[in-house]
């Protein structure tokens, strides 16, 4: 198995949608056949909720969504377990920093965390990693 990396749900869910993707995000999908990605605790939650959402606004067939589903969980993809009371604090403190939300924080703390490179297509994300010095995934 390759290097690990963390990836964030913009470019996990570029996967779901035609006019969203793009090749940096096809590029860490096809890293997948050899890595395996972390994503924090709350990751599930924010696929459900896009995919709902866009099955609310029409942009998703029920049946696509479900689809999309079950192939991302046969995806190397690791899901960190709880995190404890005590990150609050460093997810505060990363969020007000970087001008980021605090799930945006999440993916960032978990980079650092575990000194893993990060795969976003998140402007802000991807300025708030390098400032912070964790490399970008795959390295550009």
């Amino acid at each position: 198995m390759g290097e690990r990396f963390v990836v964030d749900n913009s470019i996990v869910m570029s996967w779901c949608f035609k006019d969203e993707s793009n090749p940096y995000a096809d590029s860490v999908l096809d890293r997948l056949a050899e890595s395996s990605a972390l994503v924090p605790s709350h990751w599930p939650l924010e696929v459900v909720n896009v995919l709902l959402v866009a099955e609310r606004k029409k942009r998703l067939k029920q049946t696509d969504g479900e689809r999309f589903l079950s192939l991302l969980t046969q995806l190397p993809i690791i899901i960190e377990g709880e995190f404890p009371a005590t990150m609050m604090k460093d997810l505060f403190s990363l969020g007000r920093a970087h001008e980021l939300s605090s799930y945006d924080a999440c993916y960032l703390e978990l980079a650092i965390r575990k000194s893993l490179p990060l795969a976003t297509l998140d402007r802000e994300l991807r300025k708030a990693a390098r400032s912070v010095n964790v490399p970008l995934f795959p390295e550009s």
